[in-house]
């Protein structure tokens, strides 16, 4: 745990004033929307009628990931760096956001991971460029919630590690079930 502060108190001091409004921004996942519509289109061209499996695989990978967050923050109660009374005032805030009261581990670094690795094992034979784009994009979904105080590397480390295996497994089961439908055809 000290190890863990020291690293988020090292990472999380060097922020910019600048960065803030863009890291802020960068953790809403509203703003990746046009990022999104580029992977459902490339889905769907890819898929055509199966991009049904393949979305409603996706929809279930991403629910297990964030549900996986949810029950290991109940289950550690480790407290969010930006409300542990004893680095509150230590930790750089942006625009008051404090997250919620738990965070171990990350939801938006395990789903985002989750998503990335699963589109890269379905999509990377038709898209050879998606691994450049979609782990840079789930590494700074990750280091955002570091830059904003809200959770620990070790928070970051394992809702990576976490997301990783689920997405991998979602992205098995989808293959499981697009070949299922290929013989029955």
């Amino acid at each position: 745990m000290h190890i863990d502060q020291r690293v988020l108190l090292f990472l999380n001091g060097l922020h910019w004033d600048f960065l803030d409004p863009l890291m802020y921004a960068a953790t809403r996942m509203l703003i990746w929307l046009p990022l999104f519509v580029l992977l459902l289109y490339l889905t769907i061209r890819t898929y055509r009628w199966k991009s049904v499996t393949v979305i409603l695989t996706l929809a279930l990978t991403i629910t297990l990931s964030d549900q996986g967050s949810n029950i290991a923050k109940a289950s550690f109660h480790r407290l969010r760096p930006s409300n542990d009374p004893t680095l509150a005032e230590k930790v750089h805030i942006v625009n008051g956001y404090r997250g919620g009261q738990l965070g171990f581990y990350s939801a938006h670094a395990s789903n985002c991971m989750a998503v990335a690795i699963f589109l890269i094992l379905l999509l990377k034979s038709s898209y050879c460029w998606l691994p450049a784009v979609m782990l840079p994009w789930a590494l700074l979904m990750a280091y955002t919630r570091i830059y904003l105080g809200v959770h620990y590397p070790g928070d970051i480390l394992a809702g990576l590690f976490a997301g990783g295996i689920i997405g991998w497994i979602g992205a098995q089961i989808c293959g499981y079930l697009l070949s299922f439908q290929t013989q029955k055809r």
